[in-house]
């Protein structure tokens, strides 16, 4: 197994920093929005910024989401471009999701990671990225939970990498990801388990500080 070079180090340091950009914050803060670290679930992703986001949530949660997705999608495709294999394929995409999650530009308070997730994962082999999000559209359709759906397509995901591109190093980022995402919601699946996770919606009164999100 060749070890990364020069060149691929820089690709694994370029997608944590790309990772690091928050763009709840940034959006937000660009739209005159409260900054969604201290509002809702206090997290600095899409759903948050749907919740907190009033008449302004729509726009600013999907160009959001869009931002997140990319910041994975990105770094993937460069990887593609310069002829990385599967181990430094694996270490960008881990390092991309990294970021988002520990984000060196916003005192390493960052987001859950879905839809940075889901960016790797269509980076990677688009296949592989159409399938975990068909399966978070249909969980969000029929049960309308948005942390569910990221947990159910999430725990799929390392068995969908294996199905169309087993590489241990690529399913083993996966298994990582998955992991890191399940950690980081904790507090989701204790309301989950409890019956307290919130629907899909528009936070139509003032947030509640216990909200909860993907």
């Amino acid at each position: 197994m060749d070890m990364p070079s020069l060149i691929d180090i820089g690709l694994i340091v370029g997608a944590y920093l790309l990772g690091s950009i928050s763009s709840a914050i940034i959006v937000c803060r660009l739209m005159g929005l409260p900054d969604p670290r201290t509002l809702g679930s206090n997290n600095p992703g899409a759903t948050n910024v749907l919740r907190i986001g009033g008449s302004k949530a729509k726009p600013a949660a999907g160009i959001t989401l869009f931002g997140d997705s990319v910041k994975g999608l990105l770094p993937m495709i460069a990887a593609h471009l310069l002829g990385a294999g599967p181990l430094v394929l694996a270490l960008t995409g881990l390092a991309a999701f990294l970021g988002h999650l520990y984000p060196v530009f916003f005192g390493f308070r960052g987001g859950k990671g879905v839809a940075t997730a889901l960016g790797v994962q269509f980076g990677l082999y688009w296949p592989i990225g159409l399938a975990v999000a068909v399966i978070w559209l249909f969980v969000a359709k029929v049960l309308k939970i948005s942390s569910l759906s990221a947990l159910i397509s999430m725990a799929l995901a390392p068995l969908i990498v294996w199905l169309f591109w087993p590489e241990p190093q690529l399913i083993g980022m996966q298994l990582i990801i998955t992991a890191l995402l399940f950690m980081r919601h904790r507090s989701n699946i204790r309301n989950l388990l409890t019956g307290a996770e919130g629907k899909i919606e528009v936070e139509r009164k003032e947030p509640d500080a216990s909200g909860s999100d993907a």
